[in-house]
């Protein structure tokens, strides 16, 4: 049945038809085309089940709270504070980039969010600096997918409610990770700075303008401050927090910072609500899928089809993480996580591989393929921003993935880079 599936599953992509729709028609097609007409009822029933649930009410909370930050000019504010502190060294409006989609992170978790609030400011101000602008749409790309790993992150609680994971162990698990990310990128700008001789963005500021730029943006910094010290600290719920952050962020935007007025509240609140369904959909359609896969016994079919090549978990990483950058290139991160999660995470948990590891491997891997030639969404967003071609991009960010691709693999064969902040935590068993 597997392998009716997922060529049909392909096709239909391939001709236009939405992730949703699509992982919906393949299984159903395939279950009556194997007589198995009567559990076509139970694949659309699993998608209302699936929604339905109070884990993922994080997400839409999430996505609104992020909303706010990005229209309250709170990205502003962050950039100001970057470039107070390491604006000056030389390619210091690149290095600002990769730290503001850093700390932006830390609010929206989202790839998409970071590379339009980031790049329609750090763009224009990079190329008035003297870069070209496919360097600064680049960087700014590759930085962006930074997003969705640097907890909150939308696509871990996507996957921590698909595969019963803990949502508290994989943001604690996606930090080391995603500052990874960041030192390498600013490593790889500092030695094409000296190469490619890149302008200083202006004189060292004082410490009381640092102390200036650090007030004003004290706010923004100090909401992953209480989202991830109010989960990890067993204070409140994944879900619990996501609506204290949407109240942090109301309050901030609105009475503190008054860059959002009331009136602009229901615009706001409609794109939360249009971004939140795209992905609930999304969900309550992978739920379906994975009941279809279980019924098919597809996942231990493909196990020990998998086993045939290898027994060594190692090199079947290997091979997984080159599947996973594929799949990057073409899909987007979510889907890719509610298509493959289902299949692939039993393998390697029946082969002793951390089930918090291998999300983490998932979530890093499929979120660079974001960034990654020829369908990266980010790479189209990227684009939009900027005006610069996605060809011209695709070879200018070339160095940074390498740099991502690096990371992937030391997270990927080094599992305490990840899961020792979960283990001191102890949100993992040690």
């Amino acid at each position: 049945m597997l392998a009716l599936f997922l060529p049909l599953f392909l096709v239909l992509l391939l001709i236009g038809m939405p992730v949703f729709f699509a992982m919906l028609a393949a299984p159903g097609a395939m279950l009556y085309m194997t007589g198995m007409e009567r559990d076509i009822s139970l694949l659309f029933r699993n998608i209302y089940n699936g929604i339905d649930s109070f884990p993922l009410m994080a997400i839409p909370f999430f996505m609104l709270a992020g909303e706010l930050m990005n229209r309250g000019g709170i990205t502003m504010n962050l950039v100001q504070f970057s470039q107070a502190f390491i604006g000056h060294v030389r390619g210091g409006l690149a290095h600002v980039n990769v730290l503001s989609s850093m700390l932006f992170a830390g609010l929206s978790g989202s790839a998409v969010a970071d590379t339009s609030a980031i790049g329609s400011m750090m763009i224009p101000a990079m190329e008035k600096n003297g870069y070209s602008r496919k360097f600064a749409t680049a960087i700014t790309a590759a930085s962006s997918v930074i997003g969705p790993i640097i907890p909150p992150s939308g696509i871990m609680i996507i996957y921590a409610y698909t595969m019963e994971v803990s949502v508290a162990a994989l943001f604690a698990a996606g930090i080391v990770p995603g500052i990874l990310i960041g030192g390498g990128l600013m490593i790889m700008i500092a030695l094409m700075a000296k190469k490619y001789d890149f302008p200083v963005a202006g004189p060292k500021s004082t410490w009381k303008e640092r102390g200036t730029a650090t007030r004003n943006a004290i706010f923004p910094l100090f909401a992953p401050v209480i989202i991830l010290g109010g989960i990890i600290g067993g204070i409140f719920t994944p879900t619990e927090a996501s609506a204290i952050a949407t109240a942090y962020a109301l309050i901030i935007s609105v009475w503190v910072m008054k860059t959002v007025k009331l009136s602009d509240l229901p615009d706001i609140f409609i794109k939360g609500a249009q971004a939140s369904a795209v992905v609930l959909l999304l969900v309550g359609s992978a739920i379906a899928f994975k009941t279809v896969v279980s019924l098919s016994h597809s996942a231990e079919i493909l196990a020990d089809w998998v086993l045939t090549i290898s027994e060594n978990p190692l090199m079947l990483l290997f091979l997984i993480n080159l599947l996973l950058f594929i799949v990057g290139m073409f899909l987007d991160a979510g889907p890719a996580i509610i298509i493959l999660g289902p299949i692939l995470g039993p393998i390697f948990i029946n082969l002793g591989i951390d089930p918090v590891h291998f999300a983490i491997i998932m979530s890093v891997n499929l979120t660079v393929g974001l960034a990654t030639p020829p369908m990266g969404l980010v790479l189209f967003v990227a684009s939009s921003v900027s005006g610069e071609r996605i060809e011209t991009i695709s070879k200018a960010i070339l160095p940074f993935l390498a740099v991502e691709v690096l990371v992937i693999f030391l997270v990927t064969f080094f599992p305490s880079l990840s899961m020792t902040l979960p283990r001191l935590l102890g949100l993992v068993a040690g």
